[in-house]
């Protein structure tokens, strides 16, 4: 539908609809949280258990398929959306959302056979795929892309078009590394429903921010809804899975929250107007999940690599599981296992906040202090365990009589 009519149907006089986008969210979470129990028991009757391993951080088998209940809550979310003044107008004006709720579907599905039964890496990989490819038939792929050269007068960079092929490629690549990488990240109690939650919150902002730059215009919508629901149904699972965890969202989840990631992500870029787009700013913030679990996923993967080197120079198997990952690293050092989670919380928020905070602040500077800043709190207390900053304080207090 025309530009023009799309403004002349929005909501008059209500402005951006945070409220909505809000209310939205809050309903994921409380269905979320009210389906988790119900899931539980189910897990537990079907044989959806995680058996402790030697890799494992949790010592009782737990039942897994919190998926289910996340995708309730963001289907709850939706349908709420649906009966909503304003966000109904998102589902007139473009078929995202739609095209999303099918691939969610479908992730999540693969996801319950693989808690239940392992699947083969293979086949995962091949319904991961099919579920990007679905967003692409949709009409939700990447079409521009910011590239840092290139630039006249006071631009920084250019936009390089991309042709079909490659933006296929690269919604079906962004698509399958971030589902893969939030099923990677998922190793503490919380872990990867907070790292959901806050990655999903900084790109719900940055897509408000891109209806607003876009006049409001309900076709805009979509990506927001998505981030929001998604924050929503991550908000309402941790309370049932944070230390000690009662339920773990399995591959369900992970692989839902990487696809929802991915798919908000990918909407909001053809969301982007052109002549906002040219510093590159946008995209880095776009990017804003990626760059969270890039982060989280930083130490592991180099210490992965040592080790697989370590074990092949010994004569070993490369593939040998351990207990290598960055939340192992944090325990290792002193910190409790809940100690260990919202540190990394902390450095997810700083990450994903200050990457969008580049978009929408007009001075940077300012963002670049305030990023700088909570690194420094963010390394003094990843470095400095709770234990051994409270013995440094008793040695250096007085001796009580």
């Amino acid at each position: 539908m025309p530009l023009e009519a799309a403004h002349a149907l929005a909501p008059v006089g209500l402005g951006l609809p945070i409220r909505e986008y809000l209310l939205a969210g809050l309903t994921a979470a409380v269905v979320t949280f009210l389906l988790t129990g119900l899931v539980r028991v189910l897990a537990l009757k079907a044989g959806a258990v995680a058996w402790p391993r030697n890799r494992d951080v949790h010592t009782t088998p737990t039942p897994r398929w919190g998926g289910l209940a996340m995708f309730g809550g963001v289907l709850a979310g939706i349908g709420l959306a649906l009966q909503l003044p304003a966000l109904r107008l998102a589902f007139d004006y473009s078929d995202d959302v739609l095209g999303v709720v099918i691939a969610a579907a479908l992730m999540c599905a693969v996801g319950v056979l693989d808690d239940r039964w392992e699947l083969d890496a293979l086949t995962k990989l091949a319904g991961q795929i099919t579920a990007a490819g679905v967003l692409v038939l949709f009409g939700i792929q990447w079409a521009v892309f910011w590239v840092p050269w290139g630039g006249g007068g006071e631009s920084s960079g250019s936009l390089l078009i991309l042709g079909q092929g490659q933006g296929v490629l690269l919604t079906v690549l962004l698509t399958v590394a971030l589902v893969n990488a939030m099923n990677f990240v998922d190793g503490l109690d919380g872990l990867a429903a907070g790292v959901g939650m806050i990655a999903a919150a900084a790109t719900g902002v940055f897509a408000i921010g891109l209806v607003r730059q876009n006049g409001n215009d309900p076709s805009a919508y979509s990506p927001a809804l998505l981030a929001a629901v998604l924050a929503g149904a991550c908000l309402g699972f941790l309370p049932h899975n944070f230390n000690p965890a009662r339920i773990f969202m399995g591959d369900s989840g992970s692989m839902l929250i990487g696809l929802l990631l991915a798919a908000a992500t990918t909407g909001a870029s053809g969301k982007l107007p052109i002549s906002v787009t040219t510093d590159g700013t946008d995209i880095v913030a776009l990017f804003a999940p990626v760059i969270v679990v890039a982060a989280v996923m930083f130490v592991p993967l180099l210490d992965l690599l040592m080790a697989v080197i370590r074990r092949t120079r010994a004569g070993l198997s490369p593939f040998s599981p351990d207990k290598m990952h960055l939340h192992h690293r944090l325990l290792e050092i002193g910190h409790s296992h809940r100690r260990a989670v919202l540190l990394i919380y902390l450095w997810a928020a700083i990450v994903a906040f200050g990457a969008v905070a580049l978009a929408l602040v007009d001075d940077p500077t300012v963002v670049l202090w305030a990023v700088g800043a909570g690194i420094v709190v963010a390394v003094v207390a990843t470095l400095v365990p709770r234990d051994r900053a409270l013995a440094v304080l008793r040695r250096g207090s007085p001796t009580r009589p």
